[in-house]
């Protein structure tokens, strides 16, 4: 008889902890966690900045193509869509103003097209003109071993 009960309180603490593994019974994820957690609803966002270039807005396109059919090397009517047609007058653009005719945007060609940044790929960027902390410690250590 004892050796039944202390096999039904093992079976007991194993339901119990297969239920706690089971998807159904895990606690939420996140921010949902952290919500019901705490009370509070958080006003910080938390969004990850994602890498690389982002794509042109059909408004954009249509304005580069804009101003590639106003230089004559776009012969279409501006539509907002990145096709072969948008490629080819940023080829032929690029090759008529001395710039590497990849098809691909880029800062020299929006700044030939009057679309882009005055200094946009022309030189590096300049140097703050406050001075870093390490540069600022390291002369002053270099002037008190004088």
């Amino acid at each position: 008889m004892a050796s039944s009960l202390l096999l039904a309180a093992g079976l007991g603490v194993f339901s119990i902890s297969v239920k706690a593994q089971s998807p159904a019974a895990k606690k939420p994820t996140g921010s949902a966690a952290h919500k019901s957690s705490h009370g509070k609803k958080s006003s910080k966002k938390s969004r990850r900045r994602e890498r690389g270039q982002k794509e042109p807005t059909p408004d954009r396109i249509s304005e580069i193509q804009q101003a590639l059919a106003k230089g004559g090397s776009y012969a279409g009517t501006p539509n907002g869509k990145w096709d072969e047609c948008t490629q080819d007058a940023l080829r032929k653009f690029q090759e008529s103003h001395g710039l590497n005719p990849t098809g691909k945007l880029d800062a020299r060609s929006l700044q030939q097209l009057g679309l882009g940044s005055q200094t946009a790929g022309v030189a590096p960027p300049l140097p703050s003109n406050t001075a870093s902390k390490l540069t600022s410690s390291t002369a002053q250590t270099s002037q008190r071993q004088r």
